[in-house]
């Protein structure tokens, strides 16, 4: 697994959302979720990001198929190669799990939460 760290935890700790694409029958499908919610949760130790999950139920089917999903972060408030504006781009494999510890981790943080999408990470890499 690789680890978020570096410029790319720094665009963590300030991203406003994040998008999440998986990959269906249909193709791509794309959502998304508050940068805040997961720096409530946490990312376990800078490798697995837990992710509250209320509905997502096309990207929990998209993901029992091909559970490839890819994030992107950003914050302007991360000074870029550029000029100000970082962002970074997480691939990892994911799952919607609905019971265990960081299914629970998520339902006593969120109320509306059914469980947690849980990306274990294989690559980041910095975009900008």
């Amino acid at each position: 697994m690789a680890k978020i760290e570096g410029k790319c935890k720094e665009v963590m700790d300030k991203t406003e959302w994040i998008a999440i694409t998986t990959i269906g029958d249909d193709g791509p499908h794309l959502v998304a979720t508050w940068g805040d919610y997961v720096r409530t949760i946490g990312i376990k130790d800078d490798e697995i990001i837990i992710i509250p999950a209320g509905y997502y139920q096309k990207t929990e089917e998209n993901l029992g198929k091909n559970n490839n999903v890819e994030l992107i972060i950003a914050s302007k408030d991360v000074q870029g190669s550029q000029g100000p504006g970082q962002g970074c781009l997480i691939s990892g494999r994911g799952e919607i799990q609905t019971s265990g510890e960081m299914a629970e981790m998520a339902k006593a943080k969120f109320s509306w939460a059914r469980g947690a999408l849980v990306i274990r990470v294989n690559k980041v890499e910095s975009l900008l």
